[in-house]
Order: structure tokens, then sequence, then C-alpha cells
């Protein structure tokens, strides 16, 4: 499950860890800071083009397939699993053809503690910013074209288990280039890129229960707090 993340620091860095070369959108912050993403936002995302260039672009987090007639009387997942998206009719396309990285910081889980749910913030320890497993697909409304993407998930490592049984896709930089190739459709090998990150890489500790609320923003969300 993946329901909620952060992207802050310096563009300059996302873009060395992602090493795009075309930016939809190019005058932008110097730094990013959205500590509390959450679904029906619209966020960054990394994607290959037909030409092979890496580009950054932009898409509204809930998936919103191109076959879709009456987008309101379906239901726009944020996450597919990892295990089925390339049988499952919703995911299926994307999966095959159109997979994306998605620049996060951390993301957040929720575990059950007595009569509230204590919200967790994880992360990977040696980097500023990693990729998700994203699907992205385009739709054409009335009022024009909506992209819109899910985030993969898979089962929990050891870090994660305690907390809750599925985590997102974490991408290894050195695979980067293998998810993002529209030319590779073998599901088989799109899975392999895709087990869990290592527990040892990634730090997971207890932070306010503000989070909760998508309208909280600002740095103190990602503090760390005693239980």
């Amino acid at each position: 499950m993946c329901g909620r993340y952060a992207l802050y620091g310096p563009r300059s860095r996302l873009r060395e860890q992602f090493e795009f070369g075309f930016e939809e959108i190019a005058e932008g912050p110097r730094d990013i800071d959205r500590y509390n993403i959450a679904p029906t936002q619209t966020v960054p995302l990394l994607r290959t083009r037909e030409d092979g260039v890496r580009e950054l672009i932009h898409a509204r987090w809930g998936l919103l397939p191109s076959w879709v007639k009456e987008p309101g009387r379906l239901a726009q997942p944020i996450n597919a699993k990892i295990e089925t998206a390339a049988e499952k009719p919703m995911f299926r396309h994307a999966f095959k053809k159109s997979r994306v990285l998605v620049p996060a910081s951390g993301f957040y889980e929720w575990k059950p503690e007595g009569d509230h749910k204590q919200p967790f913030f994880i992360r990977p320890v040696d980097v500023p910013f990693f990729g998700f497993g994203g699907l992205l697909e385009h739709w054409d409304g009335p009022d024009g074209p909506v992209r819109s993407f899910a985030i993969l998930t898979t089962a929990a490592n050891a870090r994660m288990a305690p907390i809750h049984d599925r985590m997102p896709v974490i991408l290894a930089p050195e695979d980067y280039t293998a998810w993002l190739d529209p030319g590779m459709t073998d599901a088989a090998r799109v899975r392999a890129l895709a087990g869990p990150y290592a527990e040892d890489r990634m730090e997971a500790y207890p932070v306010g229960r503000t989070v909760g609320n998508p309208r909280s923003q600002g740095a103190r969300l990602i503090e760390r707090i005693a239980l």
C-alpha cells in the first residue's frame, strides 16, 4: 500500500539522480517541498520518450485508463499489485508499454496501535531521491487530455513487515533505464526488476499524526517522535 508520500530537496539533485534530458515545465522553484502528497494531486514523473530521451512530466495520482467512457462511475486506483498488473484490464496496457518512475524522498504508512493508527515515515538511507515503479495512462476527455498514474506495490520486506504487509515498488538506480524502456514488454522481466527493496538500506520511524490531514504541509511532518 502507498497512499501518501513526500518529495523535497533541490531540483538540481533531482536532475542529477534521474538524469533526465527534458523537463516539461522548465521554469520552477529551485527547491521541491512537498511533504504530504496525496491522491488526486498532480506530481512529477519520469518517462522515456520515443526518441529515447528521459523526460520529467506531470500527472494526476489515480489511474484513469484511456478506454473509460464514464470516469465518475469507475474507481481510479492509486496502487496496483506488481504480481497481477500485467493481467488486469485496468493496468495491463500501461504495465507493458507505459511504465514510469515516480520521484520521492520517502513515504508514509500507518500501523494499528491500540485505538488509533500510528503513521511512520519510511525512506532509503543512502539516496536523497528514489523512484517508485509507476504506470501511466492517458485519457481524452471533453476538457482535454488527462495524464494519470498508479504506484505499483509488492510484498513488504523485513523492515516494512511490522508496519504493513505491502510496500511500494522501489527501483534500484541501475534498473531505471530498463524499467522505462517501452521496448521491454516481457512481464516476467519487468517483475524481476521490482522485488522488495533491501531492508538494510531503509529506515522507518514514527511521526506525528498530523500527516493524516492532506492539508498539512511542512518539514515538521517527517520529524521523528517518541512513542
